[in-house]
């Protein structure tokens, strides 16, 4: 990663939950193989906790809520057929984490010998679509560019509003039946989904995941900061929503002064309704 994308990675933790500390990437990409075992054992792992905090503990029944999801829908659909929709934002990291650690489970990506034993091998790359903002932040664009590289997401980069670039991705990509998406039940859209979705009858055809929807806020950054998880540098600085340069600003919930320069990091915001406050649209 480069060091317009800084991102957290382990401090010391307070109630359970790490505090920030200044970490990137791997320059050098491990497997993706490695990554899904590590992580797989990273989100068991956490699962497996026992704890006194009360959000930590909701997180631990969102995260088996969310893998139930992702689960089945790595049993419906091969993994030709499923994608993600991927930004580089709080909720897509969260999502693509699960997903990676739910990989060794799916049994598309699992080889048979002829002794009829199960082998493993390198799985194949997760399919992702990135709709780039029209004015996007050089910190979220290298964020994203960094990440795909680390967790082997097969990219494609649209710089088109959102029906067009989806229309332009299902016409290469024939065989997507079905994307993750990380919207959650606060999010623009987002308040009668389920977990499961067909596209309206006027959109590019398709099924639309959503794993994390109903997750909180103050979850998605429990789960960022105590398993952590890299993300981008711009919730450091006061963002907690993250859009395009003209319609995205530091959370004024966040102020630490009225001079409207110095804000503190995006997981010190606790409440849903006050996410979006840093957005125009």
């Amino acid at each position: 990663m480069t060091q317009d994308a800084p991102c957290h990675q382990g401090g010391p933790r307070v109630n359970g939950i790490a505090e920030p500390a200044s970490a990137s990437v791997s320059d050098v990409p491990r497997s993706l193989l490695r990554i899904c075992d590590e992580l797989r054992r990273k989100v068991t792992a956490f699962l497996d906790e026992q704890t006194d905090s009360k959000v930590l503990q909701g997180v631990q029944s969102q995260v088996r809520v969310s893998m139930g999801v992702i689960e089945e829908a790595m049993r419906r659909y091969g993994p030709e057929e499923l994608a993600l929709s991927y930004n580089g934002g709080k909720d897509c990291i969260v999502l693509l984490v699960l997903i990676l650690a739910c990989f060794p489970l799916w049994p598309s990506l699992s080889t048979c010998s002829d002794s009829n034993e199960t082998t493993s091998s390198e799985p194949r790359p997760l399919q992702g679509v990135y709709i780039v903002s029209r004015h996007p932040f050089p910190e979220v664009e290298d964020f994203v560019a960094s990440s795909a590289i680390e967790y082997h997401i097969d990219l494609a980069r649209y710089a088109l509003p959102m029906r067009p670039a989806l229309e332009a991705y299902l016409g290469e990509k024939k065989s997507v039946k079905a994307i993750f998406v990380g919207t959650r039940r606060t999010d623009p859209h987002g308040k009668f989904l389920t977990h499961f979705d067909p596209t309206d009858k006027d959109w590019p055809q398709f099924i639309r995941v959503h794993p994390v929807i109903d997750w909180h806020y103050a979850e998605i950054w429990a789960f960022i900061r105590h398993l952590d998880i890299p993300f981008c540098s711009l919730y450091n600085q006061g963002f907690t929503s993250l859009g395009g340069i003209t319609d995205t600003h530091p959370n004024p919930a966040l102020a630490l002064d009225a001079s409207g320069v110095n804000f503190r990091p995006a997981y010190e915001l606790m409440g849903d309704d006050e996410e979006r406050l840093g957005r125009d649209s």
